[in-house]
């Protein structure tokens, strides 16, 4: 048998810098080492995603196929690797520059490779992006994670970074949001889904501690919103405690 996988779960507003985060964990950690799984390669087909006042609407849980999310994660908590079917088309995806110096991508590895030595951590880590992994509608998905971090943004900036994307790959096709999407679709959906997380369940307040503790949500600091140096040296800290506080072995699910 393998040694079990550590499932890690990065969620967050669109645009809040989930999957570049990602990329940047993964070429971190020693080849082959992490891997990434997005939430969006687990849409369903394009003529399937429902439709919102006359809008496709990609930003909420009737356009996901769970019961295949689903079964991915248990393949992979079972065997420690993705199905051998599995071809990622949001890799497809520009997420546009990182902007982190080159000198904190480099720290970010030497961290990642003084614990991995000194606890001789013989684990591989999925990691799972996806923008609706932490909401009370995906509980059952939520609590297949052994490492929850959830990446906030401002309404101002997550409109800013969403309207400068060109679109994304799908399923059959290509999408590009409509004008005025954030406004009817992204950011209500974001709110709705999510503001049981916040103090006064305001999304532009802080995160509720007593929430997120009790879900084992682990926050990003705001210092980091509109800084993916510190954002990465924040996730970075993560792991580092959870391989340090299970040496060779790693927490349970």
């Amino acid at each position: 048998m393998p040694d079990p996988i550590l499932l890690v779960g990065i969620s967050g507003p669109s645009s809040s810098g989930k999957t570049t985060l990602s990329r940047l964990l993964r070429d971190a950690f020693p080849p082959h080492q992490l891997t990434i799984l997005h939430l969006d390669d687990f849409y369903l087909t394009d003529a399937e995603i429902p439709v919102k006042n006359g809008i496709q609407d990609w930003d909420c849980i009737d356009s996901l196929n769970l019961p295949q999310l689903q079964q991915t994660l248990a393949y992979i908590k079972e065997h420690a690797k993705s199905p051998p079917e599995f071809v990622s088309k949001e890799d497809q995806n520009s997420v546009g520059e990182h902007g982190v110096r080159p000198e904190i991508v480099d720290k970010a590895k030497e961290r990642i490779e003084k614990v991995v030595h000194e606890v001789s951590w013989k684990r591989r880590i999925c990691l799972v992006d996806g923008f609706l992994l932490f909401s009370e509608d995906m509980k059952a998905v939520r609590e297949l994670f052994d490492v929850k971090m959830f990446l906030t943004t401002s309404y101002a900036t997550a409109k800013r970074r969403r309207e400068a994307r060109s679109g994304y790959v799908t399923l059959e096709g290509f999408w590009e949001d409509p004008p005025g999407y954030v406004d009817t679709i992204v950011w209500p959906n974001y709110v709705h889904d999510h503001n049981f997380l916040f103090v006064d369940q305001d999304v532009e307040n802080e995160l509720d501690e007593s929430v997120c503790q009790s879900i084992g949500l682990e926050g990003m600091p705001r210092d980091a919103e509109e800084n993916m140096g510190k954002c990465l040296e924040w996730a970075v800290g993560v792991l580092e405690k959870v391989i340090r506080g299970a040496p060779g072995e790693g927490p349970k699910s």
